[in-house]
């Protein structure tokens, strides 16, 4: 048995030799061979090694003679002298006809002279072509460019140095530990070259910046950085958009030749090129455009031809500035307020522009409208102001005036103390006016407007403007002294005082919608006054001022609604300036005015409530008290089936007065009961004919009174065929229309059906009695039979063509008592209007004519008269003629004024004046001519 075991083990050593000579040389304790000696398994730890430089250790094998192909197992190492690689794994394959190993379950390659080590599950390697395929948790480190590589597949292609990594790869510098993301990565190693394509993303968190782009390429050995069509981020917050960029990672310097999109959390940068310097945070660039705030509705924009621009605190110094702040900053959206300069450097949230030209015009291919050059603009966001040097003031580039130093607050101050924009106006009396206002603020809920005015004529006007809003008031008053003033009428100076105040303040008592109190104050001590002295007055002065300049009030009113009621009461005071001293004045204290509506759900109509009362002490001793209460209803519209609409009104009134020295008014309590009736009907008839609607609408209303009227004989009242139909046309409080009376009228109306504004309508109406009532108005004619038959024309059928007239013709159809024309003609851009008022005999005493025409020459240009004569004296009161010129930021007219009204200080007078305002500058008026008187 012996002696047949030696025989076998000594034909296995010739065999194993014979074979190794061809292909392999095994190294191995023992061997089976099997298959007639085509099959070769080992299942001891041996050595099997290539006739091609190629030596395999491990614990299993098994060689395919035939297939010419050895699987090993367990503890596998691969050494390939020749191409200087080891590879290990549990299971691997050679394929000796074609030179391919594959490998199986944690594979490594190590390639000690390029020093690359590659893990993964599976190998493919190509011995002819010197390249490793790997598969599955592909880890491959470059130790000598200190690289790793993480990717789904990799191949190693060791003659060329290159690397190829494919199915979201990742790559990370152990140097900096930054990390390279991609779908596909080219190693080149011996050029220390990395090429990352499609959903690129480099980061590193030391350094905090990230670049996203679909191809990049790495420089290993300078640490540089291509990539193409790129977004990159830094420090967390600044954003790069361009294309063909470049990182330096050692100087960390980020750079591009193309056009690039930066932007933070407030900022908005476009530039033709740039370098960023990261770590100083500066970027340096050309032809740059930086909107601020570009996230908000409001924002200002920066032009420089190039730039240094620090991102974090914003400071810049740049060559060939434009700034271009919110285009309706003023208030109008037409405007473009902008600073152009030769070079500009901000620095502490301090800018300078050096030659700096500042305007508010809107763009345009010419020079703008009006424009300011300074040697130096200062804008120190701190304080909020911008100082000017050596400025001049230009006028489509002509030079007007030389200021050596001025300054204002920044646009987007709202309130600050400083000086505001000077004044220059003219008026008839004062001549030429001079006047530089100053705000200060008081605290963030007051502040104080003083105005210093001086006048040609030696006259000077201090004015002085305090307002106050808290959380339940607004408080706002007007008071100044006039010092000099010479007045006409009393041949002698005199000083002048005025003091306008109002308060609105907001009890906030439980249970009622609104309750507020409201405190005014008007005060002068001369009667012209407000005439001379309105030109010059301060805009929120306007505000404050009565609207009639002949009557002064005070009064005091406190105010409480709820849901069902409201509630008014308090005490006015009036001063008439036109009346002489002892009569001028009405005191009405205390009033109350009180309306609820009673029933709003009845089934036939609304129920309404009113009670008024009041004390009335006027020419000096005259003194009437009043209590009103009136009971109102007003019934649904109702329609009968033959088409007739029919509505029914009654008011209820009690009366309770007693007067001092006053006509009508007894001195004992007087108490009194009143009402009125009044019933409408109506038969609306209607036809369409050819796109227009018709409406004929026959009327009648019939009112009686059955108890007594106040004397109102003397009172001027104004009826027209829209009131005449109304339960109290004449508008009295105290009293209603006495005896009984037919109103009868026609409506006439046609509106197109494609556009009801434009339409024609005609009104008619009547009234008749049973006898004269005498205490009816006597300028109405409701007083007699038969009143004037009141009509009106109202004509919107036309573009071009407008006509609203009131008229009312005497019962005998002979005369037209009242006259009311109001006319309008407009073509193209001419526009005229024509006003006619005529009164005659019962209806009164007036006939003034009217006109105001315009032309507009183009948009910018424009000619305005206006005039108005009174004829029944044969007197021309006024003509006014300006010729005006405008565009977005410059108003210059030419105004031609002759008036005949004198009253006390006021003469007639013939004028010329230039005027020109510069927004939001000034406004500037100049007397070109003398007065006449």
């Amino acid at each position: 048995m012996i002696k047949i075991y030696l025989i076998l083990l000594f034909s296995f050593i010739l065999t194993s030799s014979a074979i190794s000579q061809e292909q392999f040389n095994f190294d191995v304790i023992e061997i089976e061979i099997v298959e007639n000696g085509n099959k070769f398994i080992g299942n001891k730890k041996g050595k099997i090694t290539s006739n091609n430089g190629i030596i395999i250790t491990a614990n299993k094998f098994e060689y395919d003679k035939n297939l010419n192909i050895l699987n090993v197992t367990g503890n596998v190492e691969i050494n390939d002298v020749i191409n200087d690689y080891v590879i290990f794994s549990e299971k691997a394959t050679y394929n000796k006809k074609q030179e391919k190993i594959t490998t199986e379950i944690n594979s490594k390659a190590i390639s000690s002279k390029d020093n690359i080590v590659i893990t993964a599950n599976k190998f493919e390697y190509d011995k002819n072509l010197n390249v490793i395929l790997a598969k599955n948790n592909v880890e491959l480190e470059d130790k000598n460019n200190n690289f790793k590589v993480y990717s789904d597949i990799a191949e190693y292609h060791k003659d060329k140095g290159e690397i190829y990594s494919r199915d979201n790869a990742k790559a990370i510098n152990l140097e900096d530990r930054s990390t390279i993301n991609a779908k596909y990565f080219d190693f080149y190693i011996n050029k220390n070259k990395i090429v990352a394509r499609e959903n690129v993303i480099l980061e590193n968190k030391k350094k905090d910046y990230k670049l996203f782009s679909d191809f990049l390429t790495y420089y290993k050995k300078n640490e540089k950085i291509e990539s193409r069509d790129t977004l990159a981020l830094f420090q967390s917050k600044y954003k790069f958009r361009s294309n063909n960029v470049i990182l330096y990672k050692n100087s960390m310097e980020f750079l591009s030749n193309n056009k690039t999109i930066i932007t933070d959390n407030f900022n908005l940068y476009n530039l033709s090129s740039f370098k960023y310097l990261v770590n100083q945070k500066l970027l340096k660039g050309e032809k740059i455009s930086i909107n601020s705030n570009y996230k908000l509705p409001f924002s200002d924009k920066f032009y420089f031809s190039n730039g240094i621009i620090n991102l974090e605190t914003n400071d810049f110094i740049a060559k060939d500035t434009e700034i271009e702040t919110k285009k309706d900053i003023f208030d109008n959206s037409q405007n473009d307020p902008r600073i152009k300069g030769v070079s500009s450097i901000n620095n502490d949230k301090v800018t300078i522009i050096k030659k700096g030209v500042y305007t508010s015009c809107k763009k345009n291919d010419g020079c703008p409208p009006w424009s300011i050059k300074s040697s130096e603009i200062k804008h120190d966001k701190n304080k909020k102001e911008i100082h000017h040097k050596n400025s001049i003031l230009k006028i489509y580039d002509i030079p007007i005036l030389y200021f050596p130093k001025f300054y204002h607050p920044d646009p987007s101050v709202k309130r600050k103390s400083g000086f505001l924009q000077p004044t220059l106006n003219n008026s008839n009396v004062l001549g030429s006016s001079f006047a530089i206002p100053y705000f200060y603020a008081i605290s963030e809920s007051s502040d104080l407007t003083i105005a210093p005015t001086i006048f040609d004529n030696d006259n000077k006007l201090i004015q002085n403007e305090y307002r106050s809003v808290g959380k339940n008031y607004e408080f706002t008053s007007s008071f100044g002294h006039g010092i000099d003033y010479f007045s006409k009428n009393l041949n002698k100076k005199k000083n002048t005082t005025y003091l306008f105040s109002k308060l609105d303040y907001n009890l906030n008592l439980d249970g009622f919608k609104e309750s507020k109190l409201n405190f005014n104050i008007q005060k002068i001590n001369n009667d012209t006054f407000l005439k001379v002295f309105d030109s010059a007055l301060l805009e929120e002065t306007s505000l404050l001022i009565p609207s009639n300049a002949s009557v002064l009030s005070t009064s005091l009113e406190a105010t409480l609604n709820k849901e069902d009621f409201t509630f008014k009461t308090g005490f006015e005071s009036y001063e008439t300036l036109s009346k002489r001293s002892s009569d001028r004045y009405q005191y009405i204290l205390p009033y109350y005015k009180f309306n609820r509506n009673i029933l709003s759900n009845f089934k036939y109509g609304t129920f309404n409530f009113n009670s008024d009362g009041k004390n009335d002490l006027s020419n000096t001793n005259q003194l009437k008290t009043e209590i009103l209460n009136d009971i109102s209803f007003k019934g649904f519209d109702y329609f009968f089936l033959n088409g007739f609409k029919n509505n029914f009104q009654i008011n209820v009134k009690n009366i309770n007065s007693v007067g001092k020295n006053a006509a009508n008014y007894k001195s004992s309590p007087k108490v009194e009961l009143s009402s009125i009736f009044n019933l409408q009907s109506s038969y609306p008839l209607e036809k369409t004919y050819n796109d227009k609607l018709n409406i004929l609408t026959p009327k009648v209303s019939l009112m009686f009174n059955p108890g007594d009227m106040k004397d109102h004989n003397s009172s001027k009242k104004v009826i027209n065929a829209s009131n005449l139909f109304s339960i109290n046309r004449m508008g009295l409080s105290n009293t209603f229309e006495s005896g009984k009376s037919l109103t009868i009228g026609l409506d006439y109306k046609k509106e197109l059906l494609t556009d009801v504004n434009k339409f024609f309508e005609l009104k008619l109406g009547a009234v008749y009695r049973d006898k004269n009532e005498n205490f009816i108005p006597q300028n109405t004619t409701l007083n007699k039979k038969q009143s004037n038959i009141f009509g009106s024309i109202t004509n919107k059928s036309s573009d071009q063509f407008q006509l609203k007239y009131n008229f009312a013709l005497d019962r005998n159809t002979k005369d037209l008592q009242y006259n009311d024309l109001n006319a309008t003609f407009s073509l193209n851009n001419f526009v005229t209007n024509f006003g006619f008022v005529k009164e005659t005999k019962d209806m009164g005493n007036q006939n003034i004519i009217s006109n105001t025409t315009t032309f507009n020459f183009d948009e910018n240009n424009s000619l305005n008269f206006q005039t108005r004569r009174n004829r029944k004296i044969n007197l021309t009161e006024f003509y006014d003629l300006v010729y005006e010129y405008k565009n977005d930021c410059l108003v210059a007219a030419i105004k031609y004024n002759k008036t005949f009204y004198e009253d006390k200080d006021l003469r007639p007078a013939e004028n010329l004046f230039f005027t020109i305002t510069l927004f939001p500058l000034t406004t500037f008026e100049q007397k070109v001519d003398n007065e006449l008187y």
